[in-house]
């Protein structure tokens, strides 16, 4: 079983390849929930420093989506969707000027799941 820690809507891959075209490969950041809430913060790639304190959830349209250990902490049972509403994203993120902004939603895994992640 081939779990995915984290999926993208059509409507947020259809922006990804916007953004892409606009501004070259992105990544994902997982916001924590300051000042931007708890949106995924897209930025060029390698804009935002990477560390130790993250982890690598997977990829959403070929752009790599982090989110700090603490916060994966609370998170590794859920599965993240990064989605698309109308509004203004979070101030930093690329997405800002498009009238768009990702959203997260998220699902509890199965207890299957679970297990083929090794979380049980």
């Amino acid at each position: 079983m081939n779990v995915q820690k984290v999926l993208a809507t059509d409507e947020a891959l259809e922006l990804i390849d916007l953004l892409v075209s606009k501004h070259g490969p992105v990544m994902f950041h997982q916001s924590g929930g300051c000042c931007d809430g708890s949106s995924p913060m897209c930025y060029p790639l390698g804009e935002l420093l990477i560390g130790d304190s993250d982890v690598q959830l997977g990829e959403i349209g070929g752009a790599p989506f982090y989110m700090s250990k603490l916060q994966y902490d609370y998170w590794k049972f859920t599965q993240i969707i990064v989605d698309v509403v109308t509004g203004r994203g979070g101030m930093f993120s690329l997405e800002n000027p498009e009238g768009r902004r990702f959203l997260t939603r998220s699902r509890m895994f199965t207890e299957e799941e679970q297990r083929a992640l090794q979380l049980l």
